[in-house]
C-alpha cells in the first residue's frame, strides 16, 4: 500500500472512530493473508492445498442475534427472530468495538458487491481475523484498482474478540449482527462464521435495490451458450449449489443475484457451498473448486495427514466452503445474463408428497415464492424431533428481507409479466415415503427433468393437475420413471399418501394466512386447496 492509500484508509477509518491503529493490511494477496492466518494459529492447509478453520461454536448463522436499527422507514420489515434496536445502543456498541478492535492487527478489504457497474455496492469489510479477509476475497467481487475508497457505500466491522454484555449492551447474547442502513455500517461480534459476513452483504442488497426498482433474488443462476438463463431459488439442503454447477452451461453466480431491467446479475464473486458428505462423482465442479490453494474449508474436519473429511458431521452438518468463480471452470466472467427464461422453486419435501417437478402459473409462482418451502430433517439439527418439520421462509430468505415481502413479490409479478419466464416446482427430496421411508430422489433424475425443461422439451407435453396442491404435472418427461413423476404412485399404501399430503398442505394455507391482506384472491387462492377432501 503506497502512502496515498495510506492516507485515504487511515481517515476513513479514523471517521469510523478509530483512534488507535495498530497495523492495517489493505486487500493483501490471498497467498500472504493465507500464510498469515497460519502462522497467527487462526487456520491449517489441507493436504488439497485449502485453507481451514474451526468456527465453533458458532456453525451457522445466529439469527436470533441479528438486528436491525430503526430509521423509520414505513417500508422496513423484521424477520422472524431479527430485533429492533435503538440508534443511541447502536451508537454505544459500535464505539465500544472500535477501541477493541483498533488494538489490533486489522486486515481490510475493499469489494464490490454486484457484477453490474451500474448497481453495485462498494463495500469494506474489516476483520481482526486474517482468514475472514480471504472469506471476503472470495465471496465478493474485486476492487482491484479502485481501492482503497474514499466513500464506501457500506462498512462492516467484524471482531471475533470483541463480546458484547448483553444486559450492558441491551442485546439477546454477547453474539451479534447489527445492520444500520443510515449509518451504512454493519457490526459483527463473537461470532466468527463467514456466513455472517456474506449474508449481511446480502441483506444490504436487499435493502437498497427494490428501492430503485431492481429485484433482488436468493437463487443461483446459469446460462446455456446460447444465452439462454435460468435461475434456481432454494434453501440450504435443496441443492441449488449443485444444480447450478451444470458442466453444460456457464455458471452466472451460486446464490444471490440482481434482475434489472437489463437482466440478471450476480451479487458475488465466488460461491459459498455446503460441502457435508459432497460427491465427487455426481459434483465434480464444486468438489475440485474446494480442494485447492485459495479454497476455504469451514468445519470440515482433518485427518492425521490433513486430508479432509467430508463425510464428517463431528463439528456441524452445516460444512461449508468458499472459493472464487473462476475456481468452477464453466462459469460466466461478466457476473451477467439476460432475462430469465426458467425458474426452478428448488424444495427437499422430506414427507415425500410433492411432485418432482410441476408447471407453475403466474399466480402459482407468487404463492410459492412467497411460502418458500423446504423440510429440516430429524437428526440434522438440535431441538428436531422424529420426524421432518415443515420450514417457510418468505421469498426463499426471510431472514435477509429488511423489506415488506409485497415489495419482492410485486417486484417479481413484474418481471415474470414482461418477460414470460417460465415457472417451475421442483422437488429434490424424498419419493415413495417420507424420510426413513422412500428414498431421496437421485440426483441424474432431477438433472434429467432440468434438461427437459431447458432443452424445451416438454413445451408441447400434455400435463396433470395434483389433487391436493393442484400444480401441472408433466404426463411424460425423457428418461424418468411415471412412478417418479406423480408421488402417489410410488407410495405403497395411496390412503397413506393422501393424508400426509393434505397435512403438508394445510401447513401451507395456514403459513399463507399472514399474506391474505396484501395479495389479490387469485393468488391467495392458487395455492393448495382450501377444502382437503380425501382423494381415491
Amino acid at each position: 500500500m503506497d502512502r496515498f492509500q495510506q492516507e485515504v484508509l487511515e481517515k476513513g477509518l479514523g471517521e469510523l472512530g478509530f483512534d488507535n491503529l495498530g497495523q492495517c493490511q489493505l486487500n493483501p494477496p490471498r497467498a500472504e493473508v493465507i500464510e498469515q492466518a497460519i502462522c497467527l494459529d487462526e487456520a491449517s492447509l489441507s493436504s488439497m492445498g485449502a485453507l481451514t478453520v474451526n468456527t465453533a461454536p458458532f456453525t451457522g448463522r445466529s439469527p436470533n442475534d441479528k438486528y436491525l436499527v430503526v430509521n423509520g422507514d414505513p417500508d422496513l420489515w423484521f424477520a422472524s427472530g431479527t430485533q429492533s434496536l435503538t440508534a443511541e445502543t447502536f451508537q454505544s456498541i459500535k464505539a465500544k468495538m472500535t477501541r477493541t478492535m483498533g488494538q489490533r492487527n486489522l486486515f481490510v478489504r475493499d469489494v464490490f458487491a454486484g457484477a453490474d457497474p451500474a448497481h453495485a455496492l462498494r463495500i469494506r469489510v474489516i476483520t481482526d481475523l486474517a482468514w475472514q479477509n480471504l472469506a471476503a476475497a472470495n465471496m465478493f467481487i474485486d476492487a482491484g484498482e479502485e481501492a482503497p475508497f474514499a466513500n464506501p457505500d457500506f462498512t462492516l466491522l467484524v471482531s471475533s474478540q470483541f463480546k458484547a454484555d448483553p444486559v450492558e449492551d441491551k442485546l439477546r447474547s454477547s453474539a451479534f449482527i447489527i445492520l444500520n442502513f443510515d449509518e451504512k455500517l454493519v457490526l459483527i461480534g463473537t461470532t466468527r462464521y463467514a456466513g455472517e459476513i456474506k449474508k449481511s452483504v446480502f441483506t444490504l442488497m436487499n435493502y437498497v435495490l427494490p428501492k430503485q426498482g431492481i429485484l433482488s433474488l436468493h437463487c443461483s443462476a446459469n446460462k446455456a451458450q446460447k444465452g439462454d438463463v435460468a435461475l434456481f431459488f432454494g434453501l440450504s439442503g435443496t441443492g441449488k449449489t449443485t444444480l447450478s454447477s451444470d458442466p453444460n452451461r456457464a455458471l452466472i453466480g451460486d446464490d444471490e443475484h440482481g434482475w434489472s431491467d437489463q437482466g440478471i446479475f450476480n451479487f458475488e464473486g465466488g460461491c459459498y457451498a455446503k460441502t457435508i458428505r459432497i460427491n465427487p462423482i455426481y459434483e465434480p465442479l464444486v468438489y475440485s473448486a474446494i480442494n485447492r490453494f485459495g479454497a476455504l474449508l469451514e468445519n470440515v474436519p482433518l485427518d492425521a495427514n490433513h486430508n479432509p473429511l467430508f463425510d464428517d458431521s463431528g463439528i456441524t452438518e452445516n460444512t461449508r466452503a468458499s472459493y472464487p468463480l473462476s475456481y468452477i471452470g464453466n462459469y460466466e466472467p461478466s457476473g451477467t445474463g439476460g432475462h430469465p427464461n426458467h425458474i426452478f422453486f428448488l424444495t427437499a419435501d422430506a414427507f415425500g408428497v410433492l411432485p418432482p417437478l410441476a408447471c407453475l402459473t403466474r399466480d402459482q409462482a407468487l404463492y410459492y415464492f412467497l411460502s418458500g418451502y423446504t423440510s429440516k430433517l430429524a437428526g440434522t439439527e438440535r431441538g428436531l424431533g422424529d420426524k421432518p418439520e415443515a420450514t417457510f421462509s418468505t421469498c426463499f430468505g426471510a431472514p435477509f428481507l429488511p423489506l415488506k415481502p409485497s415489495i419482492y413479490a410485486s417486484l417479481l409479478a413484474k418481471r415474470l409479466e414482461q418477460h414470460g419466464t417460465k415457472v417451475w416446482l421442483l422437488n429434490t427430496g424424498w419419493s415413495g415415503g417420507g424420510y426413513g421411508v422412500g428414498h431421496r430422489i437421485a440426483l441424474p433424475m432431477t438433472r434429467a427433468m432440468i434438461k427437459a425443461v431447458l432443452d424445451g422439451e416438454l413445451n408441447e407435453t400434455p400435463t396433470h393437475i395434483h389433487p391436493v396442491f393442484n400444480v401441472a404435472i408433466p404426463d411424460v418427461v425423457p428418461g424418468v420413471p411415471a412412478e417418479l413423476l406423480n408421488p402417489e404412485l410410488s407410495w405403497q399404501d395411496m390412503a397413506a399418501y393422501y393424508a400426509e399430503a393434505q397435512s403438508l398442505a394445510s401447513k401451507f394455507i395456514e403459513n399463507f394466512k399472514k399474506y391474505k391482506q396484501t395479495l389479490p384472491e387469485s393468488v391467495v387462492l392458487s395455492g393448495p386447496n382450501q377444502h382437503l377432501n380425501h382423494q381415491e
